[in-house]
């Protein structure tokens, strides 16, 4: 016997929405006042901004203040249903959606379950390097930073406490840059503080980039000046190198080694999946192929939105940039859609308008480009500040990630440097005691 997931039952239409990312998100929020049931699905209770993930990482930020609770968003929308589960198949014929809950049925579907890290196919690097695509993420990595650290005070072998201060951060996109830059700053300000008996001149910082310039989906401009910027900082930073094996105590290129027991892996994505969909749907980096109106190939009544949608135009014949302005902007595009088909109007492709694009690498050293101007340095860095505070949800997570900002900034400190590791509950650890 099926199951059903309790949703009550309505004349309305049900969309339904797998993903509570930047899309998913813009989406279910632009319907909460149209005539439709909304039942949004996530794993997580709360929508993460990925984009300061890696302050998290380098204890610049408390976790909490870049998560918002899913269900605090909707209070006041009747309509708008949230179920915290995954999304296991989807049976296209029977409109339905297979989840550990039961089954969901709909009548429009969604599909914003962004991407993940891609490790290209090789297994031990997916097992050793660390990747940053979800606040836990960035948190395992700042307790990994901080724990080897205090190892490093312990031992006398130096490739051995290499291995323990050296970090490889491979991929030379935006995180890879503002994640190097970020650890460069920790390194010249807080570590010789925090820990006096380490020489920290003998900490290695790494940015491992395969192609022939940093910031390859930005200008040359933006790309060079970043370089500078982070080998200003005391990066030593790495082109048309690729890392070929990861190991747990050296990164390999070739040939050459580096002592390195944390490697940051920022070097590429892949789409999620959700099985059920027909193989001809599926296209590069596991994206699905939609038209012009973020339909799934084949489909009508299923819609595909930001990284997950591979959307070919005539400005971007290899589909948009995986960045959250594509995202937010196709939501709203099929929000207007949605309208326009309900009231028995034509809907209207979708065009990508490019805002522009930024990294910050340090204080006072970012990169911009904007449509038609570009600049970096000081200015660069407070637009950056200012573009990201606005785009931060909830008037308190603004107000304390700027309090954060403003204490970095005259201190140059960071002020969460805590190593919390998490608990495994008595009856977790005496099950897995039992099966061992």
């Amino acid at each position: 016997m099926k199951v059903k997931v309790n949703i009550p039952e309505t004349d309305k239409k049900r969309i339904v929405i797998v993903g509570g990312g930047f899309a998913g998100l813009t989406l279910a929020r632009k319907l909460t006042r149209s005539n439709y049931q909304v039942v949004l699905i996530d794993k997580n209770n709360f929508h993460q901004f990925q984009p300061l993930f890696y302050q998290v990482a380098m204890a610049g930020l408390e976790p909490s203040s870049i998560v918002f609770p899913l269900r605090k968003l909707f209070q006041k929308n009747k309509d708008v249903y949230i179920r915290i589960t995954e999304v296991q198949s989807v049976n296209t014929q029977e409109k339905q959606l297979h989840t550990p809950l039961g089954i969901v049925n709909y009548d429009i579907l969604v599909i914003a379950i962004g991407a993940d890290t891609n490790f290209f196919g090789n297994e031990r690097i997916a097992m050793q390097a660390i990747p940053m695509k979800s606040v836990a993420e960035a948190l395992f990595l700042r307790n990994q930073i901080l724990s080897d650290y205090e190892q490093a005070l312990s031992t006398t072998d130096f490739e051995q406490r290499q291995g323990y201060i050296d970090i490889a951060i491979v991929g030379g996109g935006p995180t890879g840059v503002e994640v190097a830059g970020s650890l460069a700053e920790m390194k010249n300000n807080v570590l010789p503080k925090d820990y006096p008996e380490l020489n920290t001149n003998e900490i290695d910082i790494y940015l491992i980039q395969g192609g022939d310039r940093l910031l390859p989906g930005m200008s040359d401009q933006a790309g060079e000046k970043a370089k500078e910027f982070l080998e200003q900082l005391g990066v030593k930073v790495r082109l048309n190198t690729r890392v070929t094996d990861v190991d747990g105590e050296f990164v390999y290129m070739g040939e050459e080694r580096l002592p390195a027991r944390k490697v940051i892996w920022a070097a590429g994505i892949k789409g999620n999946k959700m099985e059920g969909l027909p193989a001809d749907t599926i296209t590069y980096g596991n994206r699905l192929k939609v038209n012009r109106y973020n339909q799934v190939d084949g489909f009508e009544d299923i819609y595909a939105l930001g990284d997950i949608a591979y959307m070919e135009e005539e400005a971007y014949p290899q589909g948009h940039p995986q960045v959250a302005q594509v995202a937010m902007q196709q939501a709203k595009h099929l929000h207007k859609n949605l309208k326009a088909q309900a009231k028995g109007r034509a809907m209207q492709p979708f065009s990508y308008k490019d805002l522009g694009s930024m990294a910050t690498i340090g204080r006072h050293l970012a990169v911009c480009d904007l449509p038609n101007f570009k600049f970096q340095g000081a200015f660069a860095w407070f637009v950056w500040l200012f573009v990201h505070l606005f785009q931060i949800l909830g008037v308190k997570n603004k107000l304390f990630i700027f309090l954060n900002w403003l204490w970095g900034y005259f201190t140059y400190d960071q002020s969460l440097r805590l190593i919390i590791r998490p608990r495994i509950a008595r009856r977790e650890q005496a099950a897995m005691e039992t099966k061992d």
